[in-house]
């Protein structure tokens, strides 16, 4: 018995070389995409798997970007100074913007509230 695609997404062949009937993880990879080949299937649950790393390495740079926040909040504030500084949240909105175009000014936004601690 051979196979005409990936271990993920393999395709049985009968022994007279005609497709048998895709198997349960075939059926389930093409809903779970909604890809309608199983090579794009493939392709597609890779790519989700990537991006599931990708956005688990993000969440961790945001939750270390408070850390810091925190660090220097707490600086500003028994040297008397603002929890805030205005100033500097203004070059960061700019720096999303200018990065990542008008979407990345309510990135920034709420990468600022997260990073502002609780009042």
């Amino acid at each position: 018995m051979s196979s005409t695609s990936t271990p993920a997404t393999r395709t049985a062949v009968e022994t007279n070389g005609t497709p048998a009937a895709r198997t349960a993880v075939d059926a389930n990879s093409t809903e779970v995409t909604g890809a309608r080949t199983d090579e794009a299937a493939s392709l597609i649950g890779d790519a989700r798997t990537r991006i599931d790393t990708l956005d688990d390495r993000i969440i961790g740079l945001v939750q270390e970007r408070m850390a810091v926040s925190a660090v220097i909040q707490e600086a500003r504030m028994t040297s008397g100074g603002r929890r805030v500084n205005l100033s500097r949240e203004m070059e960061i909105l700019g720096r999303y913007r200018d990065a990542l175009g008008k979407p990345g000014t309510p990135l920034a936004m709420t990468l600022l509230e997260l990073c502002r601690g609780r009042v």
